[in-house]
């Protein structure tokens, strides 16, 4: 599948990078890409091939995009990498790729959709988002309390967590090497902590600015957000608590709900529940952008 990375920012110890795949037609829209991993693991690497096929043979450009990655990184800093991928595809992509550069939708999947619904609040905003069982509110108990469904799971000891942190700046982090990370947090009720520097039941207000439910105004864009029933990583009342919120604000919202759908519901692609929600999808960008 054709590809150009580029780097898209650059700092005194760091480069984030983005992968641009075209299709053939000339001046399509694009669409920006967030990988999930608890803003903690993952990469750009980590979009599924499928989704791009589709994508492309419905005419959208495709950018997938690293951004640093915490406990390294704190949330003002990452808020700030989607920030300036926005603005580098508006103002410098097209100098190297045949794109629309007024036709611009940001697309995220758990973490990923936390940032893409993070992208509405941005000054230079998309046109059009779509949430894949994202979150809103960062300032929950879902959040900022232990996890029931990780407390489940074999203890990771924090001693452990510490090792996997790295000294650097990272914005490509194996799962190998970092879900033990975000597994410690969940567990323990640190998670919000890890990503912000911030004590939750202490800093709350200073949290707000970094939860999109908070900071919806009439000018937020239309967002599309797709979440199963059974998601035991982030609360389907996340999604049900962001639809209302965006009517309440007079913004064009739908919910998309998959009945018994677990996190990560799109990997079971050829479910024909999984193939409706990427045509409501398809259907929803088509609208906005084209």
């Amino acid at each position: 599948m054709l590809k150009t990375t580029v780097i898209y920012k650059q700092g005194s110890n760091f480069e984030l990078k983005g992968d641009f795949y075209p299709v053939k037609q000339e001046s399509c829209p694009l669409i920006v890409f967030i990988h999930g991993g608890g803003l903690i693991w993952g990469s750009r690497e980590d979009i599924k091939p499928a989704q791009i096929e589709f994508f492309h043979n419905a005419g959208f450009n495709i950018f997938s995009i690293d951004y640093r990655l915490a406990p390294e990184t704190k949330l003002p800093d990452i808020k700030e990498d989607i920030a300036d991928a926005l603005l580098w595809v508006e103002n410098e992509g097209t100098k190297q790729f045949d794109y629309d550069s007024k036709k611009i939708a940001v697309i995220g999947s758990s973490a990923g959709g936390y940032l893409a619904l993070l992208a509405g609040t941005l000054k230079t905003k998309p046109q059009a988002i779509v949430s894949f069982y994202g979150y809103g509110d960062i300032t929950g108990d879902w959040a900022v309390k232990p996890s029931p469904h990780y407390s489940s799971m074999t203890t990771v000891p924090r001693e452990l967590a510490k090792m996997l942190v790295s000294s650097d700046i990272i914005s490509v982090g194996p799962i190998e090497k970092r879900y033990a990370i975000y597994m410690h947090a969940r567990q323990h009720g640190v998670w919000i902590e890890e990503l912000s520097g911030l004590i939750p039941f202490l800093e709350k207000d200073k949290l707000k600015k970094y939860s999109p439910l908070f900071n919806i105004q009439t000018d937020y864009p239309p967002t599309l957000l797709l979440h199963g029933t059974e998601d035991e990583d982030v609360p389907y009342e996340q999604a049900v608590l962001f639809a209302k919120r965006l009517e309440e604000n007079g913004v064009e919202g739908k919910l998309i709900t998959i009945p018994e759908g677990k996190h990560q519901f799109d990997n079971d692609w050829e479910r024909p529940i999984v193939q409706d929600a990427f045509k409501e999808v398809l259907t929803f960008l088509t609208n906005h952008l084209k």
